[in-house]
C-alpha cells in the first residue's frame, strides 16, 4: 500500500513501541501508508532504520527514530517533553513492545526474569502513559492502543510472567480509559491472536509458522482504533483471523 496525503490517518503523529520487527513493524508500515508520521521506538537501531526505509520506499514520510530500551524508564519520562517540543502533540500511541520471558513453573522463575517481563510489558506502558498523556490530551482525537494476549482470558500452566504482566496491563489500560472518559482520548486494548512472529516461534518452536497469518493481517484493526472518528473506548478488541 502506498502512503497517501488523503489517507485515513493523514497528518496524525503516531508512536509505535517495539517497531523494529514483527507486529510493531507491520503496524508502523500500515499507519504510515494511511498518512501518519511515525515515531518508531525500539532498541535495535538497524531494525528501526530498515522499517524507516520500507516506509519511505512505499511513499511515506521519513520516520522519527527513537532507539531506546523500554526498561530505561527515566528516558521514557523525558520522551514526552521531547515530542512536545518537536510536534506539540501526539495523536496515536501503540504500546506494542512485549517480552515473553521464561515459560516455566512459577516456583522456578528467577526474580530477575520476573522483573524484566514486568518492566517491559507493564511498567514501561505506565511510564509511557505518565509521559505521553498530556500530549494525547493536546490532540483533537488522541488514541492509545495497547497490545494484549488471549492468555489473560485462558490462564495456562507455565505462562505465569507473561500472562500476569498482560493481565495487569489490561487493568492499567482500562483504568486509563476510565480516567479519560470525558476527554477526546480513546483508549483500547487489542489482542492480535496467533501471528507469524519471532515471539510466537519462541513460545511454540514446533509449530509450522506457515499455518499462521502474517502480522499485516491484523493491521486494519489498529487503523480503525487509531482513526479520529473511532468511538470505541475501554474495550478489549480481539482479532478474528
Amino acid at each position: 500500500m502506498s502512503a497517501s496525503a488523503e489517507g485515513r490517518l493523514a497528518g496524525r503523529i503516531a508512536l509505535v513501541t517495539g517497531a523494529s520487527r514483527g507486529l510493531g513493524a507491520a503496524v508502523a508500515r500500515r499507519l504510515a501508508a494511511e498518512g501518519a508520521h511515525l515515531v518508531l521506538l525500539a532498541r535495535t537501531v538497524g531494525g528501526l532504520e530498515e522499517v524507516d526505509d520500507q516506509i519511505r520506499q512505499a511513499g511515506g514520510q521519513k520516520a522519527t527514530l527513537v532507539p531506546q530500551d523500554l526498561t530505561e524508564h527515566d528516558a521514557l519520562d523525558r520522551l514526552g517533553a521531547l515530542l512536545h517540543e518537536r510536534f506539540g502533540r501526539l495523536d496515536i500511541l501503540v504500546g506494542n513492545a512485549g517480552l515473553l520471558g521464561p515459560l516455566s513453573p512459577l516456583g522456578h522463575v528467577k526474580p530477575a526474569d520476573w522483573r524484566a517481563v514486568m518492566d517491559v510489558n507493564l511498567t514501561a506502558n505506565w511510564r509511557l502513559i505518565r509521559s505521553l498523556d498530556p500530549l494525547l490530551r493536546l490532540s483533537d482525537a488522541g488514541r492509545a492502543i495497547f497490545v494484549t494476549t488471549g492468555a489473560t482470558q485462558d490462564p495456562r500452566a507455565y505462562w505465569g510472567p507473561y500472562a500476569v504482566s498482560k493481565a495487569a496491563l489490561e487493568c492499567l489500560a482500562l483504568t486509563y480509559a476510565a480516567e479519560t472518559e470525558k476527554t477526546a482520548v480513546r483508549v483500547n486494548l487489542l489482542s492480535p491472536g496467533a501471528l507469524r512472529t519471532r515471539m510466537r516461534m519462541q513460545a511454540f518452536p514446533g509449530e509450522d509458522p506457515q499455518s499462521l497469518p502474517e502480522p499485516e493481517a491484523v493491521t486494519e484493526l489498529f487503523v480503525e482504533l487509531a482513526e479520529p472518528g473511532c468511538t470505541r473506548h475501554g474495550e478489549l478488541v480481539a482479532f478474528q483471523g
